[in-house]
């Protein structure tokens, strides 16, 4: 089953040098996983000044600059992997080093019948 695990922190928790530490571990982790047949992606996302939301209400479209949710940690990146439990997909999570300072949320993927297939 495949599983997002969503990486949480406040975009200024990292240095500069912490944040280039963080994601060489993190690529680390990712060379890991696909030894093991677990990788499917990941990636960080750029900064929450770049984000807009959108929304549409009856017909019409609506693009409101920065992320949905108006909260102290901000959705900084994400590991999609593939694991035979729960339990694996936590340990997984535990060993992302955004979990450190932020917080990794662990959720099962639905997959849908008929969508593209990824490379």
């Amino acid at each position: 089953m495949k599983y997002m695990l969503l990486i949480y922190a406040e975009e200024q928790a990292y240095t500069e040098p912490e944040r280039v530490e963080c994601y060489g571990e993190s690529s680390n982790l990712a060379h890991q996983l696909s030894t093991n047949g677990q990788y499917v992606s990941a990636s960080p996302l750029q900064s929450v000044a770049t984000a807009v939301s959108v929304r549409v209400r009856d017909g019409k479209r609506l693009v409101i600059d920065g992320p949905f949710a108006e909260t102290r940690e901000q959705l900084g990146g994400y590991f999609m992997v593939e694991a035979k439990s729960r339990d694996e997909a936590i340990d997984i999570a535990s060993r992302i080093p955004g979990a450190r300072k932020g917080t990794v949320e662990v959720r099962p993927v639905v997959e849908l019948q008929g969508l593209p297939e990824q490379e």
